[in-house]
């Protein structure tokens, strides 16, 4: 004779890991994302000497776009570290892990931009008497200290995100 056993007594297997929670972006891992595109960067343009085709210009648009994007994310940082520590206001959890996903995504994102703009102008440095060396190089340097105010203001954003631990009564 077989035992069936009832749905509802069957112990629910926990999640590896703590869950639900979200620990802080390694400082390690936005450090090999900035190597590898410092790396990458200053490849672009040995290769596009090696193919024969011109290096690619660097022009201010991306370079302001960098800029926008790393005030904007240091506005929302303000906005959430205002509302949540010195309001005491709470957040709606979708806003919240919203937020959070955007600080993340923007700080592997910036080190990675970061990187391949300094590599791109590190390429450049004593080759500034070629045509637009010196163009390329300042450019490239404004842009990967942009990609780096990028990095800072997403860890800020995500830091403000914090919530104290203890459950979902302390949520905010």
């Amino acid at each position: 004779m077989s035992r069936q056993t009832d749905p509802e007594d069957e112990p629910v297997p926990e999640p590896p890991g703590p869950a639900g929670r979200v620990g802080p972006t390694p400082p390690g891992l936005l450090l090999g994302l900035a190597l590898a595109g410092l790396v990458l960067g200053w490849l672009v343009r040995p290769a596009c000497v090696r193919l024969g085709v011109p290096a690619p210009r660097v022009s201010w648009l991306p370079v302001l776009a960098l800029l926008l994007v790393a005030l904007i994310l240091g506005a929302v940082a303000w906005s959430t570290y205002r509302s949540l520590q010195k309001r005491g206001e709470r957040l709606e959890p979708h806003r919240a892990v919203n937020r959070l996903v955007l600080a993340k995504a923007c700080a592997l994102t910036g080190a990675v931009v970061a990187g391949g703009y300094l590599g791109y102008a590190l390429s450049w440095v004593g080759l500034t008497d070629a045509e637009l060396g010196q163009q390329r190089l300042v450019r490239s340097l404004v842009a990967g200290l942009a990609g780096v105010a990028i990095v800072a203001s997403s860890l800020v954003l995500e830091r403000a995100c914090r919530i104290r631990d203890g459950g979902d009564e302390n949520l905010r």
